[in-house]
Order: C-alpha cells, then sequence, then structure tokens
C-alpha cells in the first residue's frame, strides 16, 4: 500500500463502525448523519467485484435495495475485460444508504465489497449536447427527489 491509503478492509471496518454509532447515538436519517453529505446523489460506487461479474449480476445483487436506473462496470478499453468496479445509480436517493449500510463488506463470489456515496458522477459516454436539461439530470443523477433533510 501506498503511504495515506488505507487498506480497502479498514475502510470497510470504519464504515460499519461509523454506522453503528449513529445508530447508537440515534443520528441516523438525521442531518448530521454522514449519508446527509450525499443527499443530493443517488449514485453509489461498488468495488472489489468478481472480473467475471456482468452488468446483469451487479443489478442483481444491488436491486433488493432499490431500483437500478444505470450501472458502469468499468472495463479495460483494449481488452473490454471487468476491471472489478463499477458505478450504480439508484431511482431513489434513499436506496444508496440501504446498499451501503448493507452490502458494504458483504462477500460475493469469494470477493469483499467496498460500498461506499459517490458525491457526482458524470456518465459522460450517455449525455449528449443536444439533450435537455431534464433529461441530462435523470442521466447524471437518477430519479432521486430533492430531500430536505432538515425536515427529518
Amino acid at each position: 500500500l501506498r503511504p495515506g491509503i488505507m487498506n480497502p478492509l479498514t475502510q470497510v471496518r470504519n464504515q460499519r463502525l461509523m454506522t453503528e454509532k449513529e445508530l447508537q447515538l440515534g443520528t441516523a436519517n438525521t442531518q448530521s448523519s454522514w449519508h446527509s453529505m450525499f443527499k443530493d446523489s443517488a449514485w453509489i460506487y461498488i468495488g472489489g467485484l468478481d472480473y467475471e461479474l456482468t452488468e446483469g449480476d451487479v443489478i442483481c445483487v444491488f436491486s433488493q435495495y432499490g431500483e437500478v436506473v444505470n450501472v458502469n462496470l468499468v472495463r479495460d478499453q483494449s481488452t473490454g475485460k471487468s476491471k472489478g468496479f463499477a458505478f450504480l445509480c439508484y431511482e431513489d436517493q434513499r436506496s444508496t444508504v440501504l446498499a451501503c449500510d448493507n452490502l458494504n463488506g458483504a462477500r460475493v463470489v469469494g470477493r469483499t465489497l467496498r460500498v461506499n456515496h459517490v458525491e457526482s458522477y458524470k456518465v459522460k459516454e450517455l449525455i449528449k449536447p443536444d439533450d435537455d436539461p431534464v433529461k441530462q439530470r435523470l442521466k447524471e443523477r437518477g430519479c432521486a427527489p430533492e430531500l430536505d433533510m432538515t425536515a427529518i
């Protein structure tokens, strides 16, 4: 590991500890929650994927927490093989909280997944300059409603 780079399994453990602490303190689902920093994004990062998994496999695993509207399984440009990580967009931003809390650290095909929120993700290859603003927003952020976290 490079200096300053945390072991992925340590990251998984630390994220679980943060979530457990929030549950103990009663700050889950409030503006104090670490999840609230990502309230405007319906995207998650998924690392640690088996290289043989397809987009369909990723959707099967992650659709248990909400409607998946987009998945980008990152592939090597020359070989087309998976690089073992993906970005996934849910229809509802609240699904990202469920996926992060429940699938971060889960083992799928013998590998430990790292699942985390993504603050902003741009779908470059899908967004066309002539797309209307509503269509661009849907492609970038999914269908997540604008939530007022101060009301919670």
